[in-house]
């Protein structure tokens, strides 16, 4: 079973960085020794370099998994007959995706942690929710894409979730006017995708005349999607400022995660900076895969309590990015803070897996 039973009653932004550690390397061990020993493909990887788990390492030199990974293979640490549900990366046409496999200690610690981390943000209560997708993307429950399984995650928190798009992902504003005028007067949580948000809603918003909406009392988290975004020369705070002039939406958080991490996201605070909670750690390397100082940019690499039926808790991503402090953030809340600037051009991360082949 999990090991974060010490860290789940904790506030998901209190502990200092001291703190954090002594019980974090304490549960990515544990979690490096069972997918060791539940894991053939994670075993090999270890055994090929010549790396001991049971000797508590420092969790600094566990190798990551590089995400393509999980495109290649099909790597769970639970039996199949546990397996209750199956993840899928977002990917275009023809491109393979990441394969995520969940059993439901997994499934359900994903959901708790999630809970914990976002009410930092909205709060406890449950809104009414306005989710900007079309509801045909929950189709098969079973088999989740990355999409699919974050709408899902985030309708926890909300309740009359009415989606704001049909299934060709116009906008359908009689659905939309008439939760509105439902909740008038209180705060609605809105939940999207970035890109989805500004192509599917913000522009329609602004390219129709007659339909106007005003969701002031609006608390939108939206989150993926920004290459297409940042082609548009669309910032963070460009997208900010826009959708409050389409449609009034002024509190926007937004969140930066990945599906082989699912749960431990990665808020953005009131001030622009992206935050590692108590569940997640952030490591940017070099070219020679070393570990940077702060105010240097790098590759990104993550870390995660949650993981358990997959071996991702120590994963290495294709993104680039740059720690920018830790404790220290301005919005009071402790642990490294950081900014994404997006995926590394022509991406293909080789790590420890260049070194063998898992057969």
């Amino acid at each position: 079973m999990h090991e974060i039973e010490d860290l789940i009653d904790i506030e998901p932004y209190s502990l200092s960085k001291d703190e954090k550690n002594k019980a974090y390397n304490k549960i990515l061990n544990k979690l490096t020794i069972h997918h060791y020993n539940n894991c053939k493909e994670y075993k090999k990887i270890l055994d090929t370099l010549k790396i001991n788990p049971s000797l508590n390492n420092d969790i600094k030199s566990t190798p990551s998994l590089p995400v393509r990974l999980f495109k290649e293979y099909d790597l769970h640490s639970v039996d199949k007959s546990d397996i209750i549900k199956t993840m899928t990366s977002s990917g275009t046409s023809g491109q393979s995706v990441s394969k995520i496999f969940l059993d439901k200690s997994t499934a359900t610690m994903q959901t708790k942690i999630l809970a914990k981390i976002l009410s930092n943000f909205i709060g406890k209560k449950r809104l009414p929710m306005l989710i900007i997708d079309t509801k045909a993307i929950l189709k098969n429950r079973t088999s989740f894409s990355a999409r699919g399984a974050g709408i899902l995650g985030f309708t926890m928190f909300g309740f009359d979730v009415t989606y704001a798009l049909n299934e060709d992902m116009s906008i359908d504003f009689e659905s939309v006017r008439l939760f509105l005028d439902k909740h008038k007067d209180k705060d609605i949580l809105i939940f999207g995708f970035t890109s989805i948000i500004w192509e599917h809603f913000h522009k329609a918003l602004l390219n129709s005349s007659d339909n106007k909406i005003n969701i002031d009392k609006g608390i939108l988290i939206h989150g993926g999607g920004w290459k297409k975004l940042e082609s548009q020369s669309v910032d963070s705070l460009t997208f900010k400022k826009m959708i409050e002039s389409s449609c009034g939406i002024k509190k926007i958080y937004n969140y930066y995660g990945m599906i082989e991490q699912t749960g431990s996201i990665f808020m953005e605070c009131e001030e622009g900076h992206l935050h590692c909670s108590i569940y997640s750690d952030i490591d940017i390397l070099n070219e020679s895969l070393e570990i940077v100082d702060k105010n240097q940019s790098g590759l990104v690499k993550l870390y995660s309590v949650l993981p358990y039926s997959y071996p991702g808790h120590i994963i290495l991503t294709e993104d680039s990015g740059e720690i920018l402090g830790e404790d220290d953030c301005p919005c009071g809340r402790k642990g490294k803070y950081f900014k994404i600037y997006g995926r590394v051009k022509n991406a293909e991360v080789r790590g420890c897996s260049d070194t063998y082949e898992l057969k």
